[in-house]
């Protein structure tokens, strides 16, 4: 326990050194339950976002992207149940009055705070509730969206009618969602803002079984897209009690965090629930008409549904490494190329030396212009800017020498994660470099 707490601290204590992660309004003490994304964090998180983004809706010809209001009319989650049963137990200690999850105490009888004992448990709606327009009354009700799912569903009809797609067909979306959890825990994994990464692909009942599988299988890909080995993602098939009560099929996808094996991604088959309530609370017909069958149903869905704070909580554990250089510790991240959010970094040896600070820029601008995200580092020895970029995760480090200028021999390339260093001329260091990154 004590080397999993450890670990923990010291990756919570690098995203912050290094400016990924901060906590939610830290000069006011913070807010639980919330997290500020930094410059490298918010690049780690955009890249996450764009391998999805790639591999699930633009290398694909049967998926469209979404981007759906985060405020929605609240007769969307009485018709989803969300407004009535979206809630988690809660109690309150007599003693100290902490509150927490009923459902998540080893000991359901005593606080784990003060050892005093509960109160009754009570069913504690997550869903925020805010007001939308100049008054306050019950009809200017609305919630903050819990789930970027139902986004997708109440739109099902608009997509049909602007761009006629046939079965099966998915729609996707990246946005916020937020649930007003009574104990956010575990750095990212449980908040109460979070990001979500959902699919909801419409498919013919009669193909459901194919259809699972093959985002199944795609999840694992994106796994790898992502830099998560397949030794660390477990399958668990949801058992029948444990299911949500739509779910004919669910597989949660769990991980090895540093904290324990918990939830990272889920895989539904929500049969045509979802549409049917909408339909029916909405009064507007949400079946699909097959021409080549001639035969009307309700489409039945298929959901992978991703967090993105979780990927990255999951890339970021997987990424920590320490080990020993040069007779010193040294801790790095070993982040997968593609997800990085430096690609390369350079050098010049000394920073007094005009002639090689200006061919240091030269050779930055050059690598800036085709990869994008590299950065330009002379502040302190060649030795600390090693480190310094290692705790990034910056795969390779480029130094311009007095070799580099006086003789024209390229450059030095330094892997991250061995050390090892090779001289790179400088016409073949674009292809160099962009062969190991994409």
């Amino acid at each position: 326990m004590s080397d999993i707490r450890d670990k923990m601290e010291s990756l919570i204590s690098l995203c912050k050194r290094r400016g990924f992660i901060f906590q939610g309004s830290e000069i006011y003490g913070g807010l639980a339950g919330t997290w500020d994304y930094g410059p490298y964090g918010t690049a780690l998180k955009n890249n996450i976002k764009a391998l999805w983004w790639k591999r699930f809706v633009t290398d694909r010809d049967d998926m469209y992207g979404m981007d759906a209001a985060i405020l929605m009319n609240p007769r969307t989650w009485e018709a989803t149940g969300h407004a009535s049963g979206f809630s988690d137990p809660l109690v309150e200690c007599k003693k100290c009055h902490h509150r927490f999850r009923q459902d998540q105490l080893a000991d359901p009888e005593r606080c784990p705070d003060c050892g005093g004992s509960f109160g009754e448990v009570k069913q504690f709606n997550m869903m925020f509730k805010t007001q939308v327009g100049a008054t306050e009354d019950a009809a200017s009700i609305s919630y903050l969206r819990p789930e970027t799912a139902q986004g997708m569903f109440v739109n099902f009809k608009n997509l049909m009618d602007s761009r006629h797609p046939t079965l099966p067909f998915g729609m996707a979306q990246i946005g916020k969602a937020f649930r007003n959890e009574i104990a956010p825990r575990d750095f990212l994994f449980r908040s109460r803002e979070f990001e979500q990464m959902e699919i909801e692909y419409f498919i013919d009942p009669k193909d459901w079984e194919k259809a699972f599988e093959h985002f199944r299988q795609e999840v694992h890909a994106f796994n790898g897209d992502i830099g998560l080995g397949r030794d660390h993602v477990h399958e668990l098939e949801v058992p029948d009690a444990d299911r949500a009560f739509y779910s004919k099929r669910t597989i949660d996808f769990e991980f090895d965090f540093p904290f324990g094996r918990k939830e990272l991604y889920g895989l539904a088959y929500r049969t045509d629930y979802d549409l049917a309530r909408h339909s029916e609370y909405s009064k507007v017909d949400l079946s699909y008409f097959d021409e080549a069958e001639k035969r009307r149903f309700v489409p039945h869905v298929i959901e992978p549904s991703f967090g993105v704070d979780r990927s990255l909580l999951a890339v970021l554990s997987t990424a920590y490494t320490e080990d020993e250089m040069g007779g010193e510790k040294r801790v790095f991240m070993k982040l997968a190329p593609s997800v990085a959010p430096v690609k390369a970094a350079v050098f010049p040896l000394l920073k007094n030396k005009p002639e090689l600070v200006a061919k240091a820029r030269e050779i930055y601008a050059m690598l800036k212009k085709a990869l994008g995200a590299v950065e330009f580092d002379d502040n302190g020895n060649i030795g600390k800017r090693y480190r310094r970029q290692d705790e990034i995760g910056t795969p390779w480090c480029v130094t311009v020498d007095f070799d580099t200028v006086e003789k024209g021999a390229g450059v030095t390339v330094r892997d991250r994660d061995t050390g090892k260093q090779e001289r790179v001329g400088e016409a073949e260091l674009v292809a160099r470099l962009s062969g190991t990154i994409s």
